[in-house]
């Protein structure tokens, strides 16, 4: 290795990387920010400019694009030598080349005009030059690469293996700056872009999918998706997406709150005092759902609660972290996963359908609760509703949540109407000796009939929460004053299919 090209944006490890280099007699091209950052630390370094007599011009735009330059990284040793001789190209073996920050720069609100000089040109053209021709060039786009790079350097060059790898990369980059670039172009005064393109990296496969005989792999880097067990078997496809659940809805409460879910859907929620009566009591909602389930906890999890998980089957804990103690007592639940609680990573909702997508984003939005009914709702109720509330957005359609202030009683979902879902709640609640007596109902869309709202009155419910908008509101609510029953329209509906 005789020569490398460094231009980078992102100067992190630069130097460290240059000086190895300059230890190995590697001669260093450079231009722009680059050039004199290596100079201010006493690395020498011959301007890109330079090399090919020919200056940089039009405020930069052109500096690289150059036959010297994309000669030196496409020749290809051994076939184009006689070529690059006769040009005066010299063969570059390394290049360390990262790009102009537009993905960062596209979340500013920057006038087009201002964002266009952040979409970098001869950055991924040289990245996929030098990509082309890996046998013959290394190529890094990444800091993170530098350490390997210079032990290589520092070890007389890379292998093939290595530069493949480096060279995969690479064109990954540029197909997510493209995207990026492609995305915002195409989105440019609408809601959503004409084409949707996306990328996803950190692929790793998974035992199976749903079920054995289906194949499986999770993509992701951060939030649920990039999180790895402490402890316990692989996760699994079934794991994540029940994972994903139980923290999408356990972000949303307040104070010492636990979600147990269960086959996508949360079979016992509660809040307490401090976070084991939390558990205990979401547990003891449907102790039969509960073994075998996810469950998320928003505080960390100390011994005590360690202690009462380990008294029945969990497949998945997730909390915000772990005391050392907790750890070490739950090692014996050797199959049992172990995950932190990650930030929140706010995305559009995603489902493939055949021949494509379905894209779905939930900007921010108001609820306008409306006391509708005679009698308003008891303070202890407004609480209760507040929690059936946000539990019935994250159950399946069609969802009924009994609750009270505290924790869900009964939890009805999935069924094809909203009626046997109310009853099913009340069936499940009576399995565990649980009455509805005082107990508040949220409903995930209008009521299209009183019957739901009929059968959780007469098992004890007094107040409901619904979004409304029924063309027979008038009748439902007509019942409610009939019985009793305290009724709130929100005016948002929380379907989940």
């Amino acid at each position: 290795m005789t020569l490398a090209l460094l231009s980078v944006w992102d100067k992190t490890g630069i130097l460290d990387l240059a000086r190895a280099l300059v230890a190995k007699n590697i001669g260093i091209l450079s231009s722009g920010g680059t050039a004199k950052a290596l100079r201010e630390a006493g690395i020498p370094a011959k301007d890109v400019s330079e090399y090919t007599q020919f200056p940089e011009m039009m405020d930069g735009r052109v500096k690289t694009l150059h036959p010297k330059v994309h000669g030196g990284l496409l020749g290809r040793r051994g076939i184009d030598d006689d070529v690059m001789k006769a040009h005066f190209i010299e063969p570059i073996d390394i290049l360390c080349v990262n790009l102009y920050p537009f993905e960062e720069m596209s979340k500013k609100n920057l006038p087009l005009e201002e964002l266009i000089e952040f979409i970098d040109i001869g950055g991924p053209a040289m990245i996929r030059a030098a990509s082309k021709n890996y046998k013959d060039v290394a190529v890094l786009t990444d800091p993170s690469d530098y350490p390997m790079a210079i032990e290589a350097i520092k070890t007389g060059g890379f292998t093939s293996e290595q530069k493949l790898r480096l060279a995969t990369k690479a064109f990954t980059r540029t197909a997510a700056y493209d995207a990026a670039i492609s995305n915002y172009l195409n989105g440019i005064d609408k809601e959503f872009p004409d084409v949707y393109t996306m990328q996803f990296g950190n692929g790793r496969k998974l035992r199976y999918g749903e079920n054995p005989h289906q194949k499986a792999a999770v993509y992701g880097t951060s939030g649920i998706a990039g999180q790895v067990a402490l402890q316990g078997k692989e996760m699994s496809y079934n794991n994540y997406l029940d994972v994903h659940a139980a923290v999408s809805l356990c972000r949303e409460l307040p104070g010492f709150a636990t979600v147990i879910v269960k086959h996508n859907n949360p079979c016992g929620v509660a809040l307490g005092k401090n976070q084991l009566e939390s558990y205990i009591k979401a547990r003891d909602v449907d102790p039969v759902s509960a073994y075998g389930s996810i469950v998320a906890m928003s505080t960390p999890v100390d011994t005590d609660i360690a202690k009462e998980i380990c008294s029945t089957f969990v497949e998945v804990l997730i909390a915000p972290s772990f005391s050392d103690e907790a750890r070490e007592m739950m090692k014996k639940k050797e199959n049992m996963r172990l995950l932190i609680l990650p930030p929140a990573e706010p995305a559009d909702e995603i489902r493939t359908i055949d021949g494509g997508i379905l894209v779905q984003r939930t900007p921010a939005y108001t609820e306008d609760w409306k006391v509708v009914s005679k009698r308003a709702p008891t303070p202890d109720e407004v609480e209760a509703l507040k929690l059936a509330w946000k539990v019935v957005e994250y159950a399946k359609s069609n969802a009924i949540i009994y609750a009270n202030k505290t924790e869900t009683v009964g939890i009805g979902v999935g069924q094809m109407n909203r009626v046997d879902s109310a009853k099913l709640a009340i069936q499940k609640a009576a399995e565990f000796g649980r009455t509805m007596q005082g107990t508040v109902i949220a409903s995930d869309a209008f009521l299209p009939f009183s019957d739901t709202l009929e059968v959780a009155a007469a098992a004890g419910a007094t107040a409901l929460i619904q979004p409304g908008g029924s063309i027979r509101d008038d009748e439902v609510l007509a019942k409610a004053d009939e019985l009793g029953i305290a009724m709130v329209f929100t005016g948002v509906r929380h379907f989940r299919h």
